[in-house]
């Protein structure tokens, strides 16, 4: 083999039609052979590319040998992309030893730990305040007597979760009053990877700033009220006025120079004062956003910012005008009505829940067919598991469903509530036996 050679440093496995899709515009474009590294590959994952490399990322010595057993091939490598949080440090080290070009490898860590970005805050507190974004006090904690002591320092609420967890695992919120033991027995499961304290951001609306290089925009995100924050919808276009925009881009681009993102992507969430004029960075990431974001931008902006991913490592990206939306979309978590087991091999054969409950939320509005359409349908897991009605995490879902909503007769974060619940009603009747309520639940 002589083509040229993009190397892919780990994925999610939910995204793993992500990864396909990349793979599929390197051959197309750059005529490029894909090199996939993996921990403990498995067959799905040598379907998506021409050759797979078994190698943890979080492995000490990951970058020395992947250098090692990529030697021989080093003069065709001639892009790579790292596309896990896992790797972001690692995945850069290694594709920087391999003289591909690649954003900050000793700023990344703040892109992987959490403890570590709210250092790099620290460190430049002063300049962050003088941009009106906010730095949450915090502390890492290995016991239940350092939450008491964070509990005591902030009365009025703080948050506790694990460094590196994604998706809200482990994620709560301590309110004025709420039981820390129970607290502290929720993160308990992540004290070796380590857990931290964050002041509670006292501010309620939340968005996320991404892109790549310099292409940017930004997210609506919809969350859960309550104990556990999960995320619920993620909305294109954000509706912000121009002055709450600028607040959302330069707290991003602030949290971009922290974590060495350069020409990659990113996914930076950030929650914003009802006066638009503050805000708080919650999290980095030096990765495309998840819950199908960069598919909403395809949908919306008419770009296919995978492609430009691919381009651009190559070093072949072209400049791309600002980006005007044409549509408004949202990927949406749809749940269960009652803590309950639940396989998606319990829903009838040919039932359509999502498309039932599409068209009875068209309806409650009034909308003409065509104006609210399902773009993308997956169930989070073919597998059979306890699921809560109040989701703990975004893994304690059904399903994820992306409509896409043509038109001014609606807003479509009403639609996200009404199509949530059209949902449960929708897939209570294509079961086919219910599953009765577990107890102790």
């Amino acid at each position: 083999m002589t083509r040229p050679i993009l190397l892919i440093v780990d994925y999610n496995l939910s995204r793993i039609d992500e990864v396909r899709h990349l793979r599929d515009h390197a051959h197309e474009q750059h005529g490029a052979a894909v090199v996939l590294i993996r921990a403990d590959p498995t067959e799905a994952d040598r379907s998506i590319a021409d050759e797979v490399i078994d190698l943890d990322p979080l492995r000490d010595d990951f970058a020395e040998m992947g250098e090692k057993l990529l030697g021989d091939r080093r003069e065709r490598i001639r892009a790579g992309i790292v596309f896990s949080d896992n790797a972001v440090r690692s995945g850069a080290e290694l594709l920087e030893r391999l003289g591909v070009r690649v954003d900050s490898p000793r700023l990344a860590e703040g892109a992987f730990s959490k403890y570590r970005y709210r250092l790099a805050e620290a460190h430049v507190s002063e300049l962050l305040e003088a941009q009106r974004v906010m730095v949450p006090a915090f502390a890492e904690i290995a016991s239940l007597g350092q939450l008491r002591a964070f509990a005591r320092e902030h009365p009025g609420g703080f948050v506790v979760k694990p460094v590196a967890e994604g998706n809200n695992r482990g994620v709560v919120v301590v309110r004025p009053g709420d039981d820390l033991m129970a607290a502290f027995a929720e993160v308990l499961p992540y004290l070796e990877g380590g857990v931290i304290c964050e002041e509670l951001i006292p501010y309620r609306r939340e968005y996320s700033f991404d892109g790549l290089g310099s292409l940017e925009f930004v997210t609506e995100k919809l969350s859960a009220d309550g104990r556990y924050p999960v995320e619920i919808a993620q909305v294109l276009p954000a509706r912000i006025e121009e002055h709450e925009r600028a607040t959302l881009e330069r707290a991003g681009r602030q949290a971009n120079w922290l974590v060495g993102q350069c020409d990659g992507p990113f996914h930076n969430e950030i929650k914003l004062s009802d006066d638009g004029l503050r805000a708080a960075v919650v999290e980095p990431n030096r990765r495309p956003g998840g819950m199908r974001i960069w598919s909403l931008a395809h949908w919306v902006y008419g770009i296919d910012l995978h492609h430009h991913w691919i381009d651009t490592a190559f070093g072949a990206g072209t400049e791309v005008e600002r980006l005007v939306p044409g549509c408004s979309a949202a990927t949406v978590m749809l749940g269960v009505g009652t803590d309950r087991s639940f396989s998606p091999a319990g829903v009838t054969a040919g039932a359509d829940p999502l498309g039932d409950a599409v068209r009875a939320t068209a309806g409650r509005f009034g909308l003409a067919d065509g104006e609210l359409t399902v773009a993308d349908f997956s169930w989070l897991s073919p597998e059979r598991r306890d699921l809560h009605a109040v989701a703990r995490d975004n893994a304690d879902f059904a399903a994820q469903g992306c409509v896409v909503l043509r038109g001014d007769r609606t807003d479509i974060r009403t639609v996200v509530h009404t199509l949530r619940e059209a949902w449960l009603d929708a897939l209570d009747r294509a079961l086919l036996l219910p599953t009765p309520v577990r107890k102790g639940r």
